[in-house]
């Protein structure tokens, strides 16, 4: 089969647990912030399909610029590597943004997180049962855990609660999507580094968007005009452009990057379990930000997640 293109860190001996399990809590926490300002991005009047190419196609440029200044070598990619390189960013990048986008749009945001979190349990299934890989006790008590802190979060259970039937469809092939993409990142850091792997699979998902939508119909006027950032801070604003940055630059680039990275030192279980901390500190960062409201059953789900991503982080 050949060498690898790069030596690629994270053999059984080099593998750092805790490095893991720290890169994946910066990964949820920040996507967990990026997820408001891109709701406060999205009060401007740009569509969830545009902010969704603007990230793609400002990560892959950003990806390329850094790794042509600090590992060219990196950037080549054999032939072969193309349809799993493609596959890994239609699928695993641009789909799981796009659905769940497609999700928040017909159902509660909160109910959308929920649904696309079982890809842990979808992950954790496909490991124990198509690849026939032992998986503890533990982490499956830290899914159910997990699984419902979250249902305590978004109350479910609502009588208020009317699902549409195409956002719960979305969301559930936003999970499976987002499974992929935990499992594919996991098989594509054994042959590449974590940033080359991010800018393929950015490369790819942009070049989707812009065959789904064409370049020239983006609403360029709308970049330098000002926009409130909602909430208790609606008397402030802040330029569009600074907003798109930190979702490209720290929502995407960073938080990307520190998940793939992740899967060198914790197994792709375990990444998808801790990673449910997003939804817990998205509520906390909408109540400080966007004056949404916590109920008890919010902050009790809140502990509850906790308690999951602890007893995973235990698991051994």
């Amino acid at each position: 089969m050949g060498e690898p293109l790069i030596h690629v860190p994270g053999a059984p001996d080099e593998r750092r647990p805790a490095l893991g399990y720290a890169m994946v809590w910066t990964a949820a926490i920040l996507f967990a912030v990026n997820g408001t300002v891109a709701k406060v991005a999205l009060g401007s009047g740009i569509s969830t399909i545009e902010l969704t190419q603007v990230r793609s196609l400002g990560a892959c440029v950003g990806f390329a610029l850094v790794l042509a200044v600090l590992r060219p070598q990196s950037l080549r990619v054999r032939l072969r590597e193309l349809p799993f390189l493609a596959l890994f960013g239609v699928t695993g990048v641009a789909f799981v943004q796009w659905l769940y986008f497609v999700a928040i749009d017909r159902l509660p945001v909160g109910i959308a997180l929920l649904i696309q979190y079982l890809a842990p349990l979808l992950v954790a299934l496909f490991a124990r049962y198509a690849m026939h890989e032992p998986v503890r006790r533990r982490v499956w008590l830290a899914l159910a855990l997990a699984l419902a802190g979250l249902a305590l979060i978004v109350e479910p259970w609502s009588e208020e609660l009317a699902l549409d039937e195409l956002g719960l469809v979305a969301a559930l092939a936003a999970a499976g999507a987002y499974a992929l993409y935990i499992l594919m990142a996991e098989r594509g850091v054994r042959s590449r580094d974590p940033l080359s792997l991010s800018l393929y699979g950015f490369l790819f998902a942009g070049l989707f968007w812009l065959v789904a939508q064409p370049l020239w119909h983006f609403p360029l006027s709308l970049v330098g005009e000002p926009t409130s950032l909602l909430g208790n801070l609606a008397g402030h604003t802040a330029p569009l452009w600074l907003l798109l940055a930190f979702v490209v630059a720290v929502g995407t680039m960073l938080t990307f990057s520190l998940v793939v990275s992740a899967l060198r030192h914790v197994s792709a279980t375990r990444v998808g379990i801790v990673a449910m901390l997003e939804p817990v500190v998205a509520t906390l960062v909408a109540y400080l930000w966007l004056a949404e409201s916590l109920g008890p059953a919010q902050l009790l789900g809140g502990g509850v997640v906790l308690l999951g991503i602890v007893c995973a982080q235990t698991a051994r």
